[in-house]
C-alpha cells in the first residue's frame, strides 16, 4: 500500500513540475500539435473516396513497386485514421506530385502543405514540372473549395503515385479510390 501511495505521489509531482516548467519547448510542442490538429481538421473535409476517374493524360506506371490489386501499409497521416491502414492498390501512375498551399474557392481558411496534387491536376500544366514558389490553378476536387483554387507550389517530387482503397482505422469508414499516396508512403506488409 505504501509503495502504491508513493508511486501515485511521485506521478502527481512529476505532472505538476512538468506543467510548471517553462523552457520554451512546451510552447513549440503546443504549436506543432496545433498545426497537426489544424491539418487534420482541414483533411477531415477531404472527399476521402472518389469515383476512380483520373486525368486522361495521366500515364499508368510501367513498373510500380506495388502492383494494382496488391496490398501495402500506409505510412502517412494525410487524414486521421490513415496511418497504419492496410491499403489495396487500385491504381499506380508515374507523375510529379506536389505539396501545395491554396485559398479555397468556398471562402474557407488557407490550406497549407496539402499532400498531394499531381501534375495532371493543375490547369497550367505543360511538359515541364512546376517549381517551388510557382503560382498555379488547381483542377482537383480532393477537398471542398479546391477545384479552381489559386495555389502555390511548396515542393515537387517525381514519383509513382497510388490510388488506394482502405478502411479508416479510427472511424471504420471504407475509403475507395483515395487520391494520392506516394510510393515512399507505402511499405510491404
Amino acid at each position: 500500500m505504501k509503495k502504491l501511495l508513493l508511486a501515485i505521489t511521485l506521478l502527481l509531482l512529476s505532472v505538476v513540475f512538468a506543467a510548471c516548467s517553462d523552457n520554451g519547448e512546451s510552447n513549440e510542442e503546443s504549436s506543432d500539435s496545433g498545426e497537426e490538429m489544424e491539418q487534420e481538421q482541414e483533411h477531415a473535409e477531404m472527399d476521402h473516396s472518389s469515383s476512380g476517374d483520373v486525368p486522361e493524360d495521366l500515364k499508368e506506371a510501367e513498373n510500380p513497386k506495388f502492383e494494382v490489386g496488391s496490398t501495402a501499409i500506409i505510412n502517412a497521416e494525410h487524414m486521421p485514421g490513415m496511418n497504419g491502414a492496410e491499403a489495396v492498390i487500385s491504381g499506380a501512375y508515374d507523375t510529379v506530385a506536389y505539396v501545395v498551399s491554396y485559398d479555397p474557392t468556398n471562402g474557407g481558411e488557407r490550406v497549407t502543405d496539402h499532400k498531394w496534387v499531381i501534375h495532371e491536376e493543375i490547369e497550367e500544366a505543360g511538359e515541364e514540372p512546376f517549381k517551388s514558389g510557382d503560382e498555379v490553378t488547381l483542377n482537383a476536387s480532393h477537398m471542398e473549395g479546391m477545384e479552381g483554387a489559386a495555389a502555390t507550389i511548396e515542393s515537387a517530387e517525381e514519383t509513382t503515385v497510388y490510388m488506394v482503397d482502405f478502411v479508416n482505422t479510427e472511424s471504420g469508414e471504407k475509403v475507395e479510390n483515395h487520391k494520392w499516396v506516394t510510393e515512399d508512403e507505402l511499405s510491404a506488409e
